[in-house]
């Protein structure tokens, strides 16, 4: 199959190359060194959006978030009629019904996960559109991303959008749940390894798990995989969602925020346990 696939960055690198292994990719990124991966794998490199989805049969895009959306594909009426849209970006429910409005092939196909299971294809993929044939060969298409037992057709763009969200949403406020247990656990003379020992069997488990190599120095942040800048949009999209406040995310938000406002923006929103003032 022809793939266009507009938006290599982190994540998007790791999807495509999953594709590259199937079918003729052309990629595009805004800056074109981000796709030097991509073409090393095998992908073509096209100048522009534009000639990116000359000819293809699927637009698979991979972009920072909503407005990037609407920049890239909605405003320039970029997908060719009759194409479908794969689009993995993290956006709301509304903005997944706007785009679903906007082009009728639209899918939203937002993936559950970090990089490392990105590389393995074992991340969690919700593929949502009201139409069962385009969702079952999508499903088809991105089945190399997934653990089958996490890929997930739902029957609307809007519920795709929403399981991200949730999912997201438990991973920000299980990460500020962290952070407090370990100030917690400093001011009652724990250190963190051992607090992260504590946790091991308790609801925060998981997330110990995971920033256990950055909280013990194991890993260095500007070397993450998902960043403060990311996490913060997605908090911020399920502020404005909701439509009244999350006080558990505004208190994740605050700490990332702070993150931003150090310049540790694109650092692995991990440190927001590694500093902690």
């Amino acid at each position: 199959m022809k793939i266009a696939f507009l938006g290599t960055g982190r994540m998007g690198t790791e999807l495509a190359l999953h594709l590259i292994e199937h079918h003729d990719v052309t990629a595009w990124n805004r800056t074109r060194e981000r796709t030097t991966r991509v073409h090393e794998a095998g992908a073509a490199v096209a100048g522009t959006a534009r000639e990116a989805v000359e000819g293809a049969e699927v637009v698979v895009t991979s972009l920072f978030g909503p407005d990037a959306v609407r920049e890239t594909v909605i405003a320039p009426q970029l997908i060719p009629e009759g194409v479908t849209w794969v689009d993995t970006t993290t956006v709301s429910p509304a903005d997944a019904d706007e785009f679903a409005r906007a082009v009728d092939t639209y899918v939203a196909v937002p993936v559950v996960g970090t990089l490392g299971p990105a590389r393995a294809g074992t991340l969690g993929v919700y593929v949502g559109t009201p139409d069962e044939e385009r969702r079952r060969r999508v499903l088809e298409l991105v089945a190399p991303w997934a653990d089958p037992d996490r890929l997930r057709g739902v029957d609307s763009a809007a519920k795709a959008a929403t399981g991200k969200l949730l999912a997201n949403l438990a991973l920000a406020v299980s990460a500020q749940g962290l952070r407090e247990a370990l100030d917690l656990g400093e001011a009652c003379g724990v250190a963190p390894s051992e607090t992260l020992d504590m946790l091991g069997s308790t609801g925060l488990a998981f997330i110990a798990g995971m920033k256990a190599p950055f909280v013990r120095g194991e890993r260095d942040t500007a070397d993450g995989d998902f960043t403060v800048d990311a996490i913060a949009k997605d908090a911020r999209l399920m502020l404005a969602t909701a439509g009244e406040d999350l006080p558990a995310v505004r208190a994740a938000l605050g700490s990332l925020e702070a993150e931003q406002g150090a310049g540790r923006g694109n650092d692995d929103f991990s440190s927001i346990l590694t500093h902690r003032g």
